[in-house]
């Protein structure tokens, strides 16, 4: 139990240790803050960015694929949503964060 409070800064030997204690614990908790921020938060923050830009540079006649695996042609762009042809006189509005990826058109032209 002893060992438990003097791994924890509960009981030290004078008020020097005590506060070099409590700055190391200080150093570590600031440590592992930045080691999630630059592993975690950063890429996540980035992948955020070019989905939103990726959103923003849909335009009418692109190809793409909904997250729900729906393939179509954008017919119409507004702010929010997007109108896609999914067959002839099929027209579908989603909003534009439903759109997963621009279909590959290089695989429609083998088939």
């Amino acid at each position: 139990m002893l060992n438990l409070m003097l791994l924890f800064g509960g009981a030290s030997q004078s008020g020097q240790q005590n506060g070099a204690n409590n700055f190391s614990g200080l150093i570590m908790l600031l440590l592992v803050f930045v080691v999630m921020y630059f592993f975690m938060i950063r890429p996540q923050l980035k992948k955020q960015k070019e989905a939103q830009k990726f959103r923003n540079e849909l335009k009418k006649g692109d190809k793409v694929i909904t997250i729900g695996g729906l393939h179509g042609k954008i017919i119409e762009v507004t702010d929010n949503t997007v109108v896609l042809e999914a067959d002839k006189d099929i027209h579908l509005t989603f909003e534009k964060s439903a759109i997963a990826s621009l279909a590959n058109t290089q695989s429609e032209k083998k088939a």
